[in-house]
């Protein structure tokens, strides 16, 4: 029993350790991707469809990187990073654009606004956890389960 609880304790402090990332995203099936890739790294994950209270959580939950899509239903993902960077909780924190934008003038427009990276769907997942792994090298296990393709 007292193995148990040491196991336990110990799961819990590894858990608290792992990055925290908000996905902002309006479209389940995309979510539900990130969330796949995010969680395969070790990553703890928070799912948000609302763009209205992007700014409050990540004020809330201080994520290490947010990964924000850029054309959302009422406020767009360029309103948004602008806030976060305006805000003194949040200006600090790795937002990744992920957008169906894909044109050469689209993404110098996303990163001037603010974003910190840029990818476009769709994504592969290794493409992803590749940008993840980038922003977060230092606040990721080292023994997480990456499968890059390097061929």
């Amino acid at each position: 029993m007292e193995l148990a609880r040491g196991f336990m304790n110990e799961e819990k402090m590894q858990d608290s350790l792992s990055p925290l990332i908000l996905a902002v995203e309006d479209n389940e099936d995309n979510l539900l991707l990130m969330s796949y890739a995010l969680e395969s790294i070790g990553c703890r994950l928070i799912c948000q469809q609302d763009s209205f209270s992007t700014v409050l959580l990540a004020k809330e939950h201080q994520p290490d990187l947010i990964l924000l899509d850029v054309l959302l239903p009422g406020l767009s993902g360029i309103d948004i990073v602008k806030l976060l960077k305006r805000e003194p909780l949040t200006y600090k924190i790795p937002v990744i654009a992920v957008t169906a934008l894909a044109a050469a003038e689209d993404q110098e427009r996303i990163l001037f606004a603010g974003f910190d990276d840029y990818i476009s769907k769709p994504f592969m997942i290794e493409d992803l956890e590749l940008k993840i792994h980038h922003h977060l090298n230092k606040k990721l296990n080292p023994h997480t389960n990456l499968n890059l393709c390097l061929e």
